[in-house]
């Protein structure tokens, strides 16, 4: 398994330390510089609990636009939306906006016209005809070599331009593009997890940046630091979950144990309820059980019932 950091190195990120406000954008880009160092070392290491850790950026950055859109769901109301529905439902509002973070930590950079269409009707934003034109652009940026968060706000400008009410999908292209720009197969989302970071807020007033605002690079720069920092430290906790989960799987009897194992690797979370061609619901809720008396799983809802398994 690869060998991770603990923490990322920027001094904004380690955790039990007062973040005081970061006015210098000299200092903002030394501190992102030093934490996606550490970050783009995790990623290009591909651990095999990468999609699980990928997708569980993806809830934190749905929980954030959530808030954004004035909604109450947080991270466990976005996992009941997505998990607990019937097959053939429709997730609802917030399950889409889980969906649309979703496809940007599941498929390979760089995304298509298609992609964005998709993630504008899951995000509830109206087609604009200055949209079509936002995939070339980035790759247009990516390409100018610029650092990976002036061309994250580079492209967040460019959707506001296009349409001032587009604010969720400008965070959603702006993760897209800093982790094409940094080279990356797959997207991390590490900027709009913290949309309301108090570090990103500015003037006398503290007023949050928005994406083409005065400022915003500037907090792009920070919330790529305190976001990779973060991804760097839940990283770190999921791979020795990983690790104990994968010492456990010789001491489990069930045919569908390498599947479920499969599964906790790849995704967020797992609901308690899976079945499978070879696991039955029965099955299944004591496998989960055996994995949870063996810590190798967390369960993630706080229910007795309709229980959800991660990392």
């Amino acid at each position: 398994m690869p060998r991770l950091p603990s923490r990322s190195p920027s001094r904004a990120c380690r955790p039990g330390r007062r973040r005081a406000r970061v006015e210098d954008p000299l200092e903002a880009a030394f501190m992102a510089g030093s934490a996606l160092n550490a970050l783009d070392n995790l990623v290009r290491a591909e651990p095999e609990w990468g999609g699980a850790w990928r997708h569980r950026l993806a809830l934190k950055a749905a929980s954030a636009c959530m808030k954004l859109m004035g909604r109450t769901e947080a991270e466990a109301g976005l996992r009941d939306a997505w998990l607990l529905r019937q097959h053939g439902d429709e997730p609802g509002p917030a399950g889409n906006v889980l969906a649309a973070w979703r496809r940007l930590a599941g498929r390979a950079l760089p995304p298509s016209l298609e992609d964005l269409r998709a993630v504008a009707a899951l995000l509830g934003i109206s087609w604009s005809d200055g949209f079509d034109e936002l995939i070339e652009v980035m790759r247009d940026e990516v390409r100018s070599g610029a650092p990976a968060p002036a061309v994250a706000t580079r492209i967040a400008a460019s959707v506001m331009r296009a349409d001032p009410k587009a604010e969720i999908l400008a965070w959603w292209l702006a993760d897209c593009a800093l982790s094409w720009r940094m080279g990356w197969s797959h997207a991390v989302p590490i900027l709009a997890p913290q949309i309301h970071a108090s570090l990103l807020r500015s003037g006398f007033e503290g007023r949050r940046a928005r994406p083409g605002g005065d400022g915003f690079e500037r907090a792009a720069f920070i919330a790529a630091a305190l976001g990779a920092g973060d991804a760097c430290r839940l990283a770190a906790d999921m791979a020795a979950q990983a690790e104990r989960l994968r010492a456990v799987v010789p001491k489990l009897r069930s045919r569908a144990a390498g599947e479920v194992v499969v599964q906790l690797l790849g995704d967020d979370a797992v609901s308690g309820t899976l079945t499978t061609k070879n696991l039955s619901r029965w099955a299944s809720r004591r496998l989960f059980d055996r994995l949870l008396e063996l810590g190798a799983a967390r369960e993630l809802s706080g229910r007795p019932a309709f229980r959800i398994f991660g990392l």
